[in-house]
């Protein structure tokens, strides 16, 4: 339990954002499991809308601070790559 006040409000804040910074990351996982799965089983229509709404997601995370911005840079460009090995085959 915090001695303080001012501590006991930190701890309140800083559990508040961990759960939404979960929640972010999580949706982020998830939709690029959905993204590999649609490759594998070649529903390649649905391939370059998924990708876009993955791109925004991890934008919208890079800019609140839940995921570095170099972290989402790399994962676009190897999401990039992938989509366009599917693409060629």
């Amino acid at each position: 339990m915090p001695g303080k006040k001012s501590a006991a409000k930190r701890h309140r804040q800083s559990e508040t954002k961990r759960l939404r910074n979960r929640a972010v990351r999580s949706r982020v996982r998830t939709e690029i499991k959905k993204f590999i799965i649609a490759s594998k089983e070649g529903r390649r229509e649905t391939l370059e809308e998924q990708f876009r709404k993955i791109v925004s997601l991890l934008d919208k995370a890079a800019g609140k601070g839940v995921i570095h911005r170099n972290n989402a840079a790399r994962k676009k460009s190897r999401l990039q790559k992938y989509l366009a090995k599917q693409q060629t085959t």
